[in-house]
């Protein structure tokens, strides 16, 4: 079944074969082929667009066009399936092969002193002010929702980063979702549904450094770009040892116009 909807655009002419985008797109939609990117199959393509940022040639964007649907029974035969022979004359570099499994399930032993003796044992107080929390399940008529500030966090992010509730969570309304297990469309949507009539004053986005959980970066503009509001977003990036990596403000809250650094 085919629909309109967001896929990877690979341009040959700037791709050198790197292999970087086969690494980065956990569903193996991308494999080099004879030397360069290819999109092996729309189906496998959830156009979160993981991999744009880890081309350093610029190769790669994504585009609105009729395509298959994305399919995650077919993924998860097709990664099953990952030592299988190709055509007869493809030559597959090798990071189309194992490097298809996404970089950010590595293993990786977090040496960490406990949050209790920082804290001398006393209890850390809550800055949540709303519930439900979860996207799918936030009813975008909730009073808490009038000009409020949002903090839209992936679901990995309160357990990576300490001190979150401090930090990110006061005077504002929390809403959280896994762009890599849940349906992007859905929250794109839902997310529109949430920030069109409610007079959001700014969004903060919180996402792991892991390259899958870029896509509710995107997942976030482009539900305010289907608005055409201008909304104020704040990118940040927490690193799986419970740092901030980076911060980016957003002015416009769209997707013109160079971002700025926040000190």
């Amino acid at each position: 079944m085919r629909a309109h909807r967001t896929v990877v655009k690979i341009d040959q002419e700037k791709c050198n074969g790197c292999g970087q985008c086969a690494t980065a797109c956990a569903e193996g939609a991308i494999a080099i082929v004879d030397g360069k990117a290819r999109l092996i199959s729309e189906t496998y393509c959830d156009g979160l667009g993981a991999c744009l940022g880890e081309c350093p040639q610029g190769a790669i964007t994504t585009e609105v066009r009729e395509a298959d649907k994305f399919d995650p029974a077919a993924v998860e035969e097709h990664l099953a399936r990952q030592g299988r022979a190709h055509h007869a004359g493809e030559h597959v570099h090798p990071a189309a092969g194992p490097a298809f499994a996404c970089p950010g399930s590595a293993p990786a032993a977090l040496d960490r002193e406990p949050e209790s003796a920082r804290q001398g044992g006393e209890a850390i107080p809550s800055h949540l002010a709303n519930w439900p929390v979860q996207i799918r399940l936030v009813p975008p008529t909730a009073p808490y929702l009038r000009g409020a500030r949002l903090v839209v966090a992936a679901d990995c992010t309160p357990f990576a980063f300490a001190d979150f509730h401090r930090r990110f969570l006061a005077g504002r309304v929390l809403l959280i979702g896994c762009p890599k297990l849940d349906d992007a469309a859905f929250y794109r949507e839902k997310l529109a549904q949430i920030i069109g009539p409610n007079g959001i004053q700014d969004i903060e986005v919180l996402y792991m450094e892991v390259p899958c959980c870029s896509g509710l970066v995107r997942v976030v503009r482009d539900a305010v770009a289907d608005l055409g509001q201008q909304i104020p977003l704040t990118l940040t990036k927490i690193g799986i040892h419970g740092e901030i990596k980076d911060r980016t403000a957003e002015p416009t809250g769209t997707l013109t116009g160079p971002a700025s650094k926040r000190d």
